[in-house]
């Protein structure tokens, strides 16, 4: 594909509230599965072929070559499924849908284990997760899922500010530079309740998740000020940037790596990770409760977890992953824009969105519709 015609971005949907299926949260309230599972349920399995790979997951996430490599190792299929949001992922689920992987965030990752709906995974049937947890001891024990009971991580990545150099010049390092006099007009936001929030409250020095009526009040107020900057609120970063739709826009890191496979110039773009804290998440591997074929799923982790197909993924992707060995390969795709390497630091900041009650997720949802209505 030509980069006049870029593909869409890897990310580029509606990410809507993170509640607005569930109602409430962390201890799993709202799933609906079609049987309450049982112990041999969530038990872990042996690394086995049990059956075909049925696979959900965001759309173009994976390399294709890595799903033949692995069809043609295993005698295999790869059975594809996609999803437009996490929302959405979890209405399949509670549907009664069956999958044998699926990769929440880790928000979700910890709903969904709360909520008794993975299965847990034995690390010793993983040969290559040694390269994961012995390397990155933040994932070893994380606080969506203590001790990586129930998930691998599979990427990990911040949120911060893209934009056209050859338009507006250079930043200054913050999340002020979205009220930038030259940008107006031509500035995106994240479709993404989190995001949005998230950087308010970042600005303000908030909690990232905050659910306080008070502090709510106060970042609606500061994004309103923002609201007649915008030209709209859009998760297509990079598409956005490369078309001259947006001269700034609130991006994902690895969307804007991405961009570089698209970008004629490279120096004509930016990507910044502001000064004031920037968020961080990591996607995981995990396997439902109600697999059909747990035992395949465990292949496709390990085999995913390979030095050689991790390369694959991450010049594919753009996100980096988070197994020794691959920082140098995530390092020279990211050359231009080296604030998109995540590093331990960066994860031990607790700067992850998380989890809240019911009456925070209702007023997180409330002020997100007022920050879209303007």
């Amino acid at each position: 594909m030509s980069p006049e015609v870029p593909p869409p971005s890897r990310r580029a949907v509606l990410r809507a509230g993170a509640c607005g299926l569930l109602g409430a949260a962390a201890g799993g309230c709202g799933f609906m599965p079609a049987k309450t599972p049982d112990e041999k349920d969530l038990a872990p399995v042996e690394a086995r072929v049990d059956g075909d790979l049925v696979y959900f997951n965001w759309a173009d996430y994976v390399d294709p070559s890595v799903f033949k490599g692995f069809e043609k190792e295993y005698g295999v299929k790869v059975i594809q499924s996609n999803f437009d949001s996490m929302e959405g992922m979890v209405a399949k689920l509670n549907a009664g849908n069956r999958y044998d992987i699926i990769f929440p965030t880790a928000k979700w990752a910890q709903r969904l284990a709360r909520g008794g709906r993975l299965r847990r995974i034995d690390h010793s049937q993983l040969a290559n997760s040694k390269a994961v947890f012995g390397k990155y001891t933040y994932f070893a024990d994380p606080w969506y899922d203590p001790g990586s009971a129930h998930t691998v991580p599979f990427t990990a990545y911040k949120t911060g500010i893209g934009w056209r150099r050859d338009r507006i010049g250079d930043l200054t390092g913050s999340w002020k530079d979205l009220w930038n006099d030259r940008a107006s007009g031509r500035v995106f936001l994240l479709d993404d309740r989190d995001e949005v929030l998230g950087m308010g409250a970042l600005e303000l020095g908030l909690d990232v998740s905050t659910g306080d009526a008070g502090d709510l009040n106060r970042i609606t107020a500061l994004l309103g000020s923002l609201r007649p900057r915008l030209r709209g609120f859009s998760s297509d970063s990079y598409n956005n940037l490369l078309n001259g739709n947006a001269v700034m826009t609130q991006a994902w890191s690895g969307d804007m790596a991405a961009m570089l496979n698209q970008a004629k110039d490279p120096s004509v773009f930016g990507f910044e990770a502001p000064r004031e804290g920037t968020p961080i998440n990591s996607d995981c591997y995990a396997v439902p409760w109600n697999a059909p074929h747990p035992g395949t799923a465990l292949l496709f982790i390990d085999y995913m977890l390979r030095p050689e197909n991790v390369k694959k993924n991450i010049e594919y992707i753009g996100y980096p992953m988070p197994v020794a060995g691959s920082e140098k390969v995530y390092a020279a795709l990211v050359e231009p824009f080296p604030e998109c390497i995540v590093t331990e630091d960066e994860l031990k900041a607790d700067l992850f969105f998380r989890n809240g009650g019911r009456a925070a997720e209702d007023a997180r949802d409330t002020a997100w519709t007022h920050v879209k209505a303007g």
